[in-house]
Order: C-alpha cells, then structure tokens, then sequence
C-alpha cells in the first residue's frame, strides 16, 4: 500500500543506497507497486521532509521515494530488503 506520509527506512538500507550511489551501481529495484526496473543510483536527495533515490533509468533521471522501495540488489550489496526506521 502506497501512502502520501513518508515512512523513513532503516538506517542501515539507507547507508548501502549512499553506498551504491557512490559507486554508480546498477540496481535492481523492486518498487511497492510492483515495478521491476534495473538502474543506475546517482545521487539522494530530500525534498520536504521525504527522501529519495536518484536512478538513471533509459536514459532518463527518476526520482524514487526511499519508502515506495521494497528491495533492492547488487552483486556487492546482496540483496537488501528494505524495512522501516526501528
């Protein structure tokens, strides 16, 4: 269920995005409404109080709400299942 209040994530999810943003990596992400995509993090950003992942996704920059992602994966990373700050 999506919802308009951002929920933040744990911090530890939130450490290997920074992680995965610095190394450029491509993702695989799946997203709380069902959307599968493979894409590259660039960057985080937090725009009124909600935070987001910034993909390069088809030659297009997506913004994704942190609480909108249910896992996501990477060779390096393994695969990360994303829960809610305790």
């Amino acid at each position: 269920m999506l919802t308009n209040e951002y929920q933040p994530i744990n911090c530890d999810d939130y450490d290997n995005l920074e992680l995965a943003c610095q190394k450029q990596l491509t993702l695989a992400l799946t997203l709380k409404d069902g959307e599968q995509l493979k894409a590259k993090a660039t960057d985080m950003l937090l725009r009124k109080k909600v935070e987001y992942l910034v993909v390069e996704f088809s030659g297009e920059i997506r913004e994704l709400r942190l609480d909108h992602i249910v896992s996501f994966s990477h060779p390096e990373l393994g695969t990360v299942v994303v829960s809610a700050s305790d």
